[in-house]
């Protein structure tokens, strides 16, 4: 099969083309190689066909996508970013980038995608009040995290809520302007999908951690942060109270994910996209996963500073059975062995400043 990957050199593209020529299919990698992401021109996997350019670049597209049977849409900016004049970068790569992948995948009349989707979807993950069973709190307030309060209370009586693993039912809540352009995306996927009859699978990746994550980078996931704290010798600073609760999912169980579902969606309704969440199923806190980390690394142990910030959620922790069930997807990479791995790992480099 030959699925072009777009966003093909970044942290998790590079792992699905490797992943993907290993299958013995033909990834044609579509990426932009954005300085900010890319200062040191990344290696070019042998016999991969690599095209430089933009998924807004309407031409350049329209070439990538010649011969090509599916598609596996990696390309994004990540992150929360460093405040909200970061939008218009976002809703740019993000959303006319994917309505652009779209538009010309209509033309050459190709019909099957994998979409990057994200667990920040959901905004906050399930809770249950003892009281009031299934309920949804509201967005945090600032003045309830400057005094260290954390918790969201149960919205009817106040009491504390135990959070639980999330499914693909759940009503989406974007917090953020990334969790936003998120949504939007797969909102442009399906109405893609309705329009022509295409096929469409959304992989909702939780915390995606692994070798050749970036390195100091504001945009990078909070695992990453932490190893590139260890790396310069420094403590990982873990904001809140590090009770967060994640579920930290190794970049090769991602890969695998994308592998299955691009071997699937062809099976899957036309005119139709379905929604995976693709976790390990093993939920750890910040402050664990941050203890784990410098552990392996031998570095310094982590500082919990009570920091926060408003875009962050408190708990968010991914139900996958959907996607073991119906693809038959199963993660390889334990937490133990996983944050040994990347505590050794190499991380790319990002440009300074």
């Amino acid at each position: 099969m030959r699925v072009l990957v777009t966003g093909g050199a970044g942290f998790i593209g590079s792992h699905i083309v490797a992943a993907l020529a290993a299958l013995g299919h033909q990834p044609v990698v579509l990426d932009a190689l954005l300085p900010s992401a890319h200062p040191v021109p990344p290696s070019r996997p042998p016999g991969v066909e690599w095209i430089h350019a933009d998924v807004r670049d309407e031409a350049a597209v329209a070439g990538a996508l010649r011969g090509v049977d599916a598609v596996c849409h990696q390309a994004a900016m990540v992150g929360l970013g460093k405040d909200f004049a970061d939008a218009p970068a976002y809703v740019g790569c993000n959303d006319l980038g994917t309505a652009s992948l779209l538009a010309g995948m209509t033309a050459a009349g190709v019909r099957d995608l994998v979409l990057a989707g994200s667990m920040v979807v959901y905004g906050e993950g399930r809770y249950d009040c003892p009281a009031h069973g299934r309920v949804a709190p509201g967005p945090r307030a600032a003045a309830d995290l400057a005094a260290g309060r954390f918790e969201p209370g149960c919205p009817r009586c106040g009491a504390e809520l135990v959070p639980g693993l999330i499914g693909e039912e759940a009503a989406a809540d974007p917090r953020n302007v990334y969790a936003a352009t998120k949504l939007a995306q797969e909102h442009l996927a399906a109405a893609w999908a309705r329009a022509t009859g295409g096929r469409a699978v959304s992989l909702r990746y939780h915390n995606v951690y692994g070798p050749g994550m970036p390195r100091d980078t504001p945009y990078a996931g909070v695992a990453s942060l932490f190893r590139s704290s260890l790396a310069r010798g420094e403590a990982p600073r873990v904001f809140e109270d590090g009770g967060q609760r994640r579920d930290f999912v190794h970049v090769g169980d991602v890969a695998a994910a994308n592998a299955l579902a691009l071997a699937a969606v062809r099976e899957r309704e036309a005119g139709a996209l379905s929604a995976f969440n693709t976790g390990s199923g093993d939920p750890r806190t910040v402050g664990e996963m941050a203890a784990a980390l410098a552990a392996a690394h031998g570095g310094p142990g982590p500082v919990v500073t009570g920091e926060y910030r408003l875009g962050d959620v408190r708990h968010i922790t991914a139900s996958s059975r959907r996607l073991r069930a119906e693809l038959g997807w199963r993660p390889a990479v334990t937490f133990d062995a996983g944050m040994t791995e990347f505590a050794r790992a190499g991380q790319r480099p990002v440009a300074a400043g």
